[in-house]
């Protein structure tokens, strides 16, 4: 089955949690601290995979979660970072913030990597947090949280050649006779339901990649018909063969209507070069219209190559030109102008909420710091609170007008406010 849109949610795994630890042997009076720190938690890791050209596998599973990192452990040792995981994707893949809707990376070519949620770094053991002053700490972190995205995967084909034209205008026995593609074939509207591929190979240092696009109508830039499913596809090809059915009533207006419909969708698409090919020569109907076919598609300045699928009539002849428009085509141009927006993060920016039982601290960096903190540790609560205040909450949250006692939430933690907490 052919996919080429869906959602996964994806997690990294969390780091390790540092370890609070006494040095201990027989013998050895007041052991030092020696508590390790925790390992790395895995990173989720995007890869092409060029024999993938569907995401379908991604029907059966949606959901991505990296291991956590190990604890630290006794004598400084630190805990096993977890593995990345990998997710292979297919070439012309777009991975999408689900959210904000922003293009995260573009996985064009082979091999390329994108890691997506960064694993959770592991927490600092206390032999970590020991100096002149304060020899036995009795602190250290947790493994930092990883991080949750939901995103949105589509792909876009990518060929050299895109074979265009209205439903039933022969693409698909195009792109059979000239390749080891084994499209379906019918004589109907809308025989190709996924876009096709197939390799043609011209001499022994000439080939080409050609992708079959289902047929497009009227208002395909809206929806109609296939419609933008399978726009998106164009977008990927260098050069089109526009492919038009001999036996249409008007074939010139069958041509000014694709093309319409590509510029509606995405102006670029327009700028494409075109072989513009008439189908269906090998009948006689078509074989007796053809001089006044080619005559008004002169008038427009359109060249007209007359072929047949059927027949095979002509087809080397329109590959070799499409094969020249595709190495005259001017650097700048001959890769995918695909935005790639990286937004810029804001970790250190929070946010006070008044709720109706207390207030609520929101923040990325606020939150993991909560989420870092050893409670149980009143060393590590102080440390917390200092960072509470060189961060500048304390002061926002008491010009917001918290008051002794008050529930204050950051994150998952829930801490009561209080002017003498150092006591």
């Amino acid at each position: 089955m052919f996919v080429d849109e869906v959602e996964i949610e994806v997690s990294s795994g969390k780091g390790g949690d540092g370890m609070v630890h006494f040095h201990k042997e027989k013998y050895v009076n007041r052991g030092g601290p020696d508590g390790g720190d925790g390992g790395k938690g895995g990173d989720i890791v995007f890869r092409v995979n060029p024999h993938m050209n569907t995401l379908e596998v991604f029907r059966h599973r949606s959901v991505y979660k990296a291991e956590d990192g190990k604890r630290g452990g006794v004598n400084n040792m630190t805990g096993k970072s977890a593995p990345d995981l990998v997710i292979e994707v297919p070439p012309g893949t777009l991975v999408s913030d689900k959210s904000s809707g922003d293009v995260l990376f573009d996985l064009v070519e082979s091999g390329d990597v994108f890691v997506a949620c960064q694993g959770g770094r592991g927490g600092r053991g206390n032999s970590r947090f020991a100096n002149a002053r304060r020899q036995a700490p009795r602190i250290a972190e947790k493994g930092e949280p990883g991080q949750e995205k939901t995103l949105h995967l589509e792909l876009k084909l990518i060929a050299d050649i895109g074979i265009i034209g209205m439903p039933n205008a022969g693409k698909s026995s195009l792109l059979a006779a000239v390749t080891n593609a084994k499209p379906k074939i019918a004589n109907y509207p809308f025989t190709t339901l996924i876009p096709n591929l197939g390799v043609a190979v011209l001499n022994d240092e000439a080939t080409l990649v050609l992708a079959d696009i289902p047929g497009l109508i009227e208002g395909a830039h809206t929806g109609l018909g296939l419609g933008d499913a399978f726009l998106k596809h164009i977008q990927r090809t260098r050069v089109l063969i526009h492919l038009l059915d001999g036996t249409s009533a008007d074939p010139l207006a069958d041509y000014a209507q694709i093309n319409a419909e590509l510029a509606l969708f995405d102006p670029e698409l327009g700028k494409k070069p075109q072989v513009v090919a008439l189908n269906k020569i090998d009948l006689p109907e078509v074989a007796e219209r053809l001089p006044l076919i080619e005559k008004a598609f002169k008038q427009k300045n359109v060249c007209l190559n007359p072929v047949s699928a059927v027949s095979r009539q002509n087809l080397t002849e329109i590959l070799w030109k499409a094969h020249r428009e595709l190495v005259n085509l001017p650097e700048e141009i001959s890769e995918p102008n695909l935005p790639v927006y990286r937004p810029e993060a804001r970790e250190s920016a929070f946010e006070i909420v008044r709720l109706p039982d207390g207030w609520q601290i929101k923040g990325e960096a606020i939150e993991r710091a909560a989420a870092m903190t050893y409670w149980e540790y009143f060393e590590s609560v102080r440390r917390f609170h200092r960072i509470l205040e060189s961060m500048g909450a304390e002061a926002a949250l008491t010009e917001a007008g918290v008051q002794e006692g008050d529930r204050v939430m950051i994150g998952r933690h829930e801490l009561v406010w209080s002017e003498n907490w150092q006591d």
